[in-house]
């Protein structure tokens, strides 16, 4: 090899190795991934109640009958991601991103022609569930991976995507239900969602800082003091969370508010907290994230007394703005303290098992607060529930220490 050659090609490879380099810029473009794919599972799974009215009229059933669509969606995508993160950082992210994209696709262009709605469980519960466990936990997982010195604000970056998909898709498939039907609407969403999701598969690489799969490692994660506190307060505190997103509407409108008013508060929870997710770069490099974390926990279990007090529209829309911003500070840090607990490694099959949690919360907290206002025959007791456990969330997560980090941080940093 001439010596110009030799250079160039040295010169090269000096490029690629930084190029896959923790905080570089090919670690932005997962990033942008991550936030595409929690853009648009988000958006598509909470655009659910703008089709829920037009289904049932069709397939003549109950609202209950048809809102099981959504349970199945929901508690499929949360047990589902134990299993994907492990597929993912055993056989690549692209992988499985890559089988996301078309199983969403498929899954809401097939609910598009069903004819019952037992069809519909199948295709769009379960189709939906898998394919958004596919393309969500392994895009989130991998930016812990590719940043040390910016990982809190890229994780809040990635986070806000969720937020960003709550607020413009629901409104979008409104309005496309408006005019084309919720059959043809469902085509549009799972082509755009499709197309999406396939270039967030092209864009992931594997984590530079991400150790080999290996189960053991899981294992001892999953039996810590640790891991238990950490997915005690998140099944609590979660749990509480779901409350206000099934009832907040309905109080409003007991307490005056216009059926539009009452819905938005809603939309101004996920606006809000995108802020919470966006912002927590400085705030997380100048407090910690563990103390950060405590201190949005605990934020939003006292956000519920709030509530409970609150009689009037102006009152609701502090408590939203309050949780709001809580929330979206708690779920953009989750993956930076199980990073600063359990280090990068295994970091898709750890995620997606923490992310049971939430699944257990979605089947407890709506169930639990409907009955409790069922038999009180008032929504503040279901809010008394929600501040209850809120902070039993708190409590649960008081212990928790993380001063020693791991040595993959240690030699990093």
């Amino acid at each position: 090899m001439k010596p110009a050659e030799f250079a160039s090609g040295r010169k090269s490879a000096v490029f690629h190795s930084r190029a896959n380099e923790p905080d570089s810029p090919r670690a932005w473009l997962v990033v942008t991934a991550a936030f595409i794919a929690g853009f648009v599972v988000f958006g598509i799974t909470y655009s659910f109640g703008v089709f829920l009215e037009p289904i049932a009229a069709e397939f003549q059933v109950s609202r209950a009958a048809t809102s099981a669509l959504f349970s199945i969606t929901g508690l499929v995508f949360y047990f589902a991601g134990s299993i994907t993160g492990r597929l993912a950082d055993r056989f690549g992210p692209a992988i499985v991103v890559g089988a996301g994209a078309a199983v969403t696709g498929a899954s809401l262009a097939c609910a598009s022609i069903v004819d019952g709605l037992w069809m519909g469980y199948l295709v769009y519960g379960l189709g939906l569930g898998i394919g958004a466990a596919c393309a969500y936990v392994p895009t989130l997982a991998l930016v812990g991976g590719w940043f040390v010195k910016h990982r809190t604000t890229a994780l809040g970056i990635a986070a806000a995507g969720t937020g960003c998909g709550m607020l413009i898709v629901p409104p979008t498939c409104a309005a496309l239900i408006a005019g084309f039907g919720w059959r043809m609407t469902f085509v549009v969403m799972g082509v755009g969602c499709a197309l999406l999701l396939a270039i967030c598969a092209i864009v992931v690489k594997p984590a530079p800082l991400a150790s080999a799969s290996a189960d053991r490692p899981l294992r001892r994660v999953v039996r810590t003091p640790e891991f238990a506190m950490l997915y005690a307060s998140w099944v609590l505190a979660t749990t509480a969370l779901f409350v206000p997103f099934v009832f907040l509407p309905a109080f409003a409108l007991e307490h005056g508010a216009s059926p539009v008013a009452a819905s938005a508060l809603l939309s101004l929870f996920g606006g809000v907290s995108i802020l919470g997710r966006v912002g927590i770069g400085a705030l997380g490099e100048r407090i910690g994230i563990v103390a950060l974390f405590k201190t949005a926990v605990l934020v939003m279990a006292a956000s519920y007394a709030w509530w409970l007090v609150a009689g009037s529209y102006a009152s609701l829309v502090g408590f939203t703005v309050v949780l709001g911003l809580a929330y979206g500070i708690r779920i953009a840090l989750m993956p930076g303290v199980l990073i600063e607990a359990f280090g990068t490694a295994n970091l898709g099959a750890v995620l997606g098992t923490f992310f049971t949690a939430s699944g257990i919360a979605a089947a407890l907290g709506p169930p639990l607060a409907g009955a409790i206002v069922d038999i009180s025959g008032d929504h503040r007791w279901g809010i008394a529930f929600a501040l209850a456990t809120g902070l039993l969330g708190f409590v649960a997560v008081i212990p928790l220490k993380l001063g020693q980090r791991t040595a993959e941080n240690q030699n990093l940093r």
